[in-house]
């Protein structure tokens, strides 16, 4: 796989080559690195980065959850962002930055230090959902026999690493099952999301998703219950049994990597048409405000020059 080169490492810009750790480095042995994903889009203003200011926040808020020191505040660490983009030159892609503990540790508790920090750009292109007319036909859906994780044993809203073992372990068995996605259930056996993705159902013009509590506090679940609201659509957030899913008229997943990802197979169960109008609405609606073209939600964007 291609990638381009120049990543933010520790304040300096250097090779890609040059993004390595030592395999008992306590967030390869623990699970210990906190991260958070962002999309950026060519818009009217060039290429622009979707809700930067609310990963940076959330990143802040993971290191704090976990008792961790990052190296850098809220501002240098967006800067650090729009610089490595600039550096790597393209105008649409993903961003992965990494907080991490890279020195060598034996102990479960972890260094007393401030955490490491990298920033990787990535081009669009590896994303799955750029397979030629996926996104437009829908993908397949399953539920998962694994639980999501219980809110009273590890925070569930940190983006750590070592919660994504959950997502990982539910989609390798989507995936032996034939299915693109799933979908947990939480403790209480009610609907929560899938490995990385939070879930949609429309019933009879009703959108519902999972309520917080027991799932991740998405950015793009609350992006696109707040597009919902303002096409009138009145989104609830609500308990959600399994069975909802047999009764759902229309199912869609979201997440940076897809902000409206339109389901047309649950189980043994089909749907049709899709994407169905909602969803189709709520897309279409999100591609007018990815592109710059919705005024009232320009704050979203953050051009990166």
């Amino acid at each position: 796989m291609k990638h381009h080169k120049t990543i933010f490492l520790n304040g300096r810009y250097v090779d890609w080559n040059e993004a390595t750790v030592h395999l008992l480095s306590h967030s390869v042995s623990r699970g210990s690195a906190i991260f958070e994903v962002l999309s950026f889009y060519e818009g009217l203003q060039g290429p622009s980065i979707f809700r930067l200011d609310a990963h940076v926040a959330r990143l802040v808020k993971t290191a704090g959850l976990l008792e961790m020191r990052l190296p850098l505040g809220e501002k240098e660490i967006a800067r650090a962002i729009c610089e490595t983009i600039r550096r790597n030159s393209l105008s649409s892609g993903y961003i992965k930055v990494v907080g991490y503990y890279g020195g060598i540790a034996y102990e479960i508790l972890p260094p007393e230090e401030d955490l490491d920090l990298a920033v990787f750009v990535i081009p669009a292109s590896v994303d799955p959902l750029h397979q030629q007319g996926r996104a437009q036909r829908g993908f397949s859906m399953g539920l998962s026999t694994w639980r999501k994780l219980d809110p009273g044993t590890v925070p569930v809203e940190a983006k750590v690493a070592a919660n994504y073992l959950n997502g990982m372990l539910a989609r390798q068995e989507a995936k032996k099952k034939g299915f693109d996605y799933t979908v947990l259930l939480d403790r209480d056996g009610y609907l929560a999301e899938g490995g990385t993705e939070s879930v949609f159902l429309v019933k009879k013009g009703r959108l519902m998703t999972p309520s917080l509590g027991g799932i991740l506090d998405s950015i793009t679940r609350k992006s696109v219950l707040e597009v919902a609201g303002a096409l009138g659509l009145n989104p609830v957030e609500e308990k959600l049994p399994p069975e909802a899913l047999e009764e759902a008229d229309e199912i869609f997943l979201s997440g940076t990597l897809g902000k409206v990802v339109p389901i047309e197979r649950t189980g043994n169960r089909s749907l049709a048409p899709v994407p169905g109008p909602i969803t189709l609405r709520i897309n279409q609606f999100m591609e007018e405000i990815l592109a710059g073209k919705e005024k009232n939600f320009h704050h979203w964007l953050f051009p990166v020059r």
